[in-house]
């Protein structure tokens, strides 16, 4: 592995560490050249995914960006990053699952959608709302209109009842 710092090609590994979930392999190292170290991450890769967009443009899926949406869409939430993480691991885990190296925009969309709709109501939410494109306050009364006739969400993300007798 090449040195971020000096770029000398050959570094050494410290200690490696599997995550919590297996999923991860944390490593530490240091590089001879300029005796700095730095932590990588390894993760496993069953296949090679492309996303296909809404106009047919094909492009390689990025984890990175689909956990920056997760995050955009439970910021200010009481949403763990271990939670962001294994939402995001979890959703990878069933794209690669598929058995399709080729996946449909939409597909994500709407894994990520039902994924933050077990979680936060706001972030699933927040999430549809740029997803489904609102343009209007009409555009989220309908959304909410139609979340309340699906059903309940989890209890933990319904407001704490009044306390006044």
């Amino acid at each position: 592995m090449r040195c971020p710092f000096c770029g000398h090609e050959e570094t050494q590994v410290k200690d490696s560490r599997p995550s919590e979930d297996g999923m991860t392999i944390r490593r530490r190292r240091f590089c001879p050249g300029c005796t700095q170290r730095f932590t990588t991450i390894e993760r496993v890769q069953l296949r090679e995914l492309t996303v296909v967009k809404s106009d047919t443009r094909r492009v390689p899926f990025d984890r990175d960006k689909l956990a920056r949406s997760v995050r955009v869409a439970v910021r200010k939430r009481p949403v763990s990053e271990e939670r962001v993480e294994r939402i995001v691991n979890g959703i990878v885990r069933q794209l690669e699952a598929s058995g399709e190296s080729d996946i449909d925009s939409k597909q994500i969309g709407e894994a990520v959608m039902e994924a933050l709709r077990e979680v936060d109501e706001v972030a699933y939410v927040r999430f549809a709302s740029v997803y489904r494109n609102f343009r209007e306050a009409k555009d989220f009364e309908a959304f909410l209109g139609k979340l309340g006739e699906d059903g309940e969400l989890p209890s933990d993300t319904k407001p704490a009842a009044d306390p006044k007798p």
